[in-house]
């Protein structure tokens, strides 16, 4: 996994949403979203390229759900979810996220189905 990855704390994610943390949590819980353990706290840790700004109000971004979906549906755990999505990809010509965050949602969705 790219080691250009800005990780946010829960707390920290929350925060830059404007929203409280037990709603970060929900999002996590309900595969919105995906984390991964780091530090010594072994606490839970987003990539901040989740985030968007849409309408001058920071939101996660649209096209995350249906992709995190489609990976888990695959088989790809958290971490593997994580990877594949901070990973280049040849066929897309960058990483997945990149791709979802230039709004290229159906060719990232065609190389997430090659994995399942």
């Amino acid at each position: 996994m790219s080691d250009n990855i800005n990780w946010l704390s829960v707390p920290d994610f929350a925060e830059a949403m404007g929203v409280p943390a037990t709603h970060v949590r929900d999002m996590l819980r309900t595969r919105i979203l995906v984390a991964t353990r780091r530090g010594e706290n072994q606490a839970w840790y987003i990539p901040e390229d989740f985030l968007i700004e849409d309408d001058g109000q920071i939101r996660e971004l649209a096209t995350l759900p249906g992709t995190i979906t489609q990976l888990t549906d695959a088989g790809l755990t958290d971490d593997e979810i994580l990877e594949w999505l901070f990973t280049e990809a040849e066929e897309l010509g960058a990483t997945p996220m990149s791709a979802l965050r230039e709004g290229k949602r159906k060719p990232v969705r065609r190389a997430a189905q090659a994995l399942g």
